[in-house]
């Protein structure tokens, strides 16, 4: 009798046209984990606060209006749309436990998930080429990067999101899930949704691969060329105080680059190789690669970047003085 009904299940996830999966929040600590949205909270908030404002002072300071911060207000816009993309389902099964979600909704949430990710790649990518430019050809640094040019790069960026991301999930529509629907995070991540799929996923698994290695696996190798080029530019100069001044310039990129990529590297060899591996190092992991890059990219530019950190004080001195 027992197996009849399982038979029955089975049968009944084959003929569904409307799959449903089962978000997860933290794994074991499901009692608890109301306590943990606390910390999440004021995360996504760091995240929406510091974006929004580097995104502002960009916007109304005309002392901002040059290449390097309008790339950096691109890197602000793709923080902030990751974090709205996945802060509604995380809290609302920290929250309610409301952890159903249908397939369509899950195939929109990846596409704003890696499609985003895939924009960051691309817009960290055009920032090493504005460095390079500004170290090595300083005196045609206005003329290569007008705002023209920036409007361009910004457009392949995205259109090369779409033309990349957009046929993977598509194919998503067309495979069949009779498995538990359980996913291993509090969000849909392309690589855990067809892990549950009993069809055949070969296509989705080689077009994700490709997705993967025309986007991050073009722009990582591009990054570090420039940064080839630029150390290479910046040894040619005699004095250690104008080294010194030219590397500050990079280092808020660098982190930029670290905290965007070693996270999405990690999730990405846990998922592959770390099956083994408990279900809350799995969601961990996902929460650091989703939470890390929008919390700590605002601190980062706001820190090192003079400029940024004026405009931020004189705004808030400003407001202060309105009150």
């Amino acid at each position: 009798m027992l197996q009849l009904w399982n038979n029955m299940n089975i049968l009944s996830n084959l003929t569904s046209p409307f799959p449903t999966f089962l978000l997860t929040g933290i794994p074991g600590l499901e009692s608890v984990q109301t306590w943990f949205s606390i910390p999440f909270c004021f995360l996504y908030a760091i995240a929406l606060l510091g974006n929004s404002m580097i995104l502002f002072v960009i916007i109304t300071q005309k002392s901002l209006h040059e290449p390097m911060y309008y790339f950096l207000s691109m890197l602000s816009a793709t923080d902030l749309g990751l974090t709205v993309s996945t802060m509604s389902t995380t809290l609302s099964v920290l929250w309610f436990n409301a952890s159903k979600i249908g397939l369509d909704s899950c195939i929109i949430q990846m596409f704003f998930l890696h499609g985003l990710n895939s924009m960051e790649s691309g817009v960290l990518l055009v920032m090493a080429f504005d460095r390079y430019v500004a170290i090595c050809n300083p005196l045609r640094y206005t003329t290569i990067l007008t705002n023209f040019k920036i409007i361009q790069m910004g457009l392949l960026v995205v259109i090369r999101t779409v033309v990349l991301v957009a046929p993977v999930l598509l194919l998503v529509k067309h495979l069949t899930f009779c498995r538990a629907k359980t996913l291993s995070h509090s969000y849909c991540y392309h690589p855990d949704v067809i892990k549950l799929a009993c069809s055949d996923t070969r296509v989705n698994s080689i077009c994700g691969l490709i997705g993967l290695i025309l986007t991050t696996g073009m722009d990582t190798p591009c990054i570090i060329l420039s940064y080839i080029m630029i150390i290479r530019s910046v040894l040619g100069i005699a004095s250690p105080e104008e080294r010194h001044k030219i590397f500050s310039t990079c280092v808020s990129h660098l982190g930029a680059v670290a905290i965007f990529y070693i996270p999405l590297v990690s999730l990405s060899l846990v998922h592959r190789y770390g099956q083994s591996a408990p279900r809350v190092v799995h969601s961990m992991m996902a929460n650091i690669f989703l939470l890390l890059p929008p919390v700590l990219n605002p601190i980062i530019y706001s820190v090192k970047t003079k400029q940024i950190r004026k405009a931020i004080l004189n705004l808030l001195q400003t407001k202060y003085s309105n009150l």
